[in-house]
C-alpha cells in the first residue's frame, strides 16, 4: 500500500529571516501583479497552483511577477538562452551580505545610496542590483564581460526609473581581469558580490544539466526546480568555479584598500580547501563563511577583507 503524499511545507525556513520568499508562492497575488503569468499556471498533483519549471517562458513570467510585486520593477526581461535566476536564492545572498556589513556597524545594517556595491558579473538579469537597491537602498556598479548582458541590464535600468540613479554598468574588455579596468582610481566599494561560473567546460555544464533534469523528473510534482538556461560565460569558465574564485581573491589583494568586504558565492564545497589556502597565503585579515540553503541544495558565501578591524570600524563611520 502506497503511503499518502506529504503536503509540501507552507514555509521555507531555510531561507534568510528577512527573505520575502519564505512563504509558498501566492499565485493569485502574483497573477494580479503580472496577468501574463496566468497562462502558465496549472494545478499540480496536490491540487495547488504551480507552473512548469522546465518551461523557460513560464519561469521568466514567474520572475517578472515576483519582481513586480516585491521589488517595484515594472519592466524586466532577459534574452533567450540567458539565465533566469532563482530570485529567492539571489535575495538570500543580498540579505546575508547585509548582515556582513552590519558587523562593522554595531549590528545595524547600513542603508541608503551611500553604500556602494560592485556586482562582478551582473548578467543580463541585473538581479542583485534590483534586490539590493529595493531592500536596502544601496547603489551598484555592475560589471560583465558580455556586451549583450550589459545591453540587457541597461534596458532593465532605463525601463525602471527607480534604478536609473542607482545602478551603473561597466563592460570588462579584458576577460581575465576582474577588478582592474572596473574599479577606478580612488573609488571605494563597501561590498562586492559575485555568482561565479560553476563548471569548467561546456561539456561538464551540459552533463550536469542532464543529471539534474533526470533527478528532478523523479521529484514529486510541485517540487521547486531551477530553469537550466544560461550562456557559456554564465555557466562555465576554464578551471571552473574554484579557479575563478581563487583568481578573484588573488586579484582582490591589489584592491585591498578599495573595498571593505569582498564576497563570492561558492557552490562546490570541494573548492573551499584551495580558497582557504589562498586566504592564508595572502594574509586576509578576516574571513566569514556563511552557509545558505534552498530546498535540498546547500551552498555558501565566502567573505574576506584585507583591512584590520580598526580600519573597518573607521570605514563604517562614513555610513553614519
Amino acid at each position: 500500500m502506497l503511503e499518502p503524499r506529504k503536503e509540501p511545507p507552507q514555509e521555507k525556513p531555510e531561507l534568510h529571516p528577512r527573505n520575502k520568499h519564505r512563504q509558498r508562492y501566492d499565485f493569485d497575488l502574483l497573477k494580479s501583479a503580472s496577468p501574463e503569468l496566468a497562462r502558465f499556471v496549472r494545478p499540480n498533483d496536490y491540487g495547488d497552483e504551480s507552473i512548469d519549471f522546465f518551461n523557460p517562458k513560464a519561469v521568466k513570467a514567474l520572475n517578472l511577477s515576483l519582481l513586480k510585486h516585491y521589488y517595484n520593477i515594472q519592466s524586466w526581461d532577459v534574452p533567450e538562452n540567458y539565465l533566469n535566476p532563482p530570485i529567492p536564492g539571489r535575495a538570500d545572498y543580498i540579505h546575508y551580505a547585509a548582515d556582513i556589513l552590519s558587523k562593522s556597524n554595531a549590528d545595524k545594517i547600513p542603508e541608503g545610496n551611500q553604500i556602494k556595491c560592485l556586482d562582478v558579473g551582473v548578467g543580463a538579469s541585473c538581479i542583485y542590483p534590483i534586490i539590493g537597491h529595493h531592500e536596502y537602498g544601496w547603489s551598484f556598479v555592475g560589471s560583465d564581460i558580455d556586451p549583450l548582458a550589459i545591453t540587457s541590464a541597461e534596458k532593465i535600468i532605463t525601463s525602471n526609473p527607480n534604478l536609473k540613479a542607482a545602478v551603473e554598468l561597466r563592460l570588462q574588455t579584458k576577460p581575465r581581469e576582474i577588478f582592474k579596468g572596473i574599479v577606478h582610481k580612488d573609488e571605494k566599494f563597501d561590498l562586492t558580490v559575485c555568482n561565479p561560473p560553476f563548471h569548467s567546460s561546456a561539456e561538464e555544464a551540459q552533463k550536469a544539466t542532464q543529471r539534474k533534469i533526470k533527478n528532478l523528473k523523479q521529484k514529486p510534482a510541485g517540487a521547486p526546480v531551477r530553469n537550466f538556461g544560461g550562456k557559456h560565460n554564465e555557466l562555465w569558465t576554464e578551471g571552473g568555479e574554484g579557479k575563478f574564485v581563487t583568481d578573484m581573491i588573488f586579484q582582490s589583494r591589489d584592491f585591498a584598500a578599495s573595498c571593505l568586504w569582498f564576497t563570492s558565492l561558492v557552490s562546490k564545497e570541494s573548492n573551499l580547501k584551495s580558497i582557504y589556502h589562498v586566504f592564508k597565503l595572502l594574509k586576509a585579515t578576516a574571513i566569514k563563511p556563511i552557509n545558505i540553503s534552498q530546498g535540498n541544495k546547500t551552498s555558501r558565501i565566502v567573505a574576506w577583507t584585507f583591512l584590520q578591524k580598526s580600519q573597518r570600524d573607521e570605514w563604517a563611520k562614513g555610513w553614519r
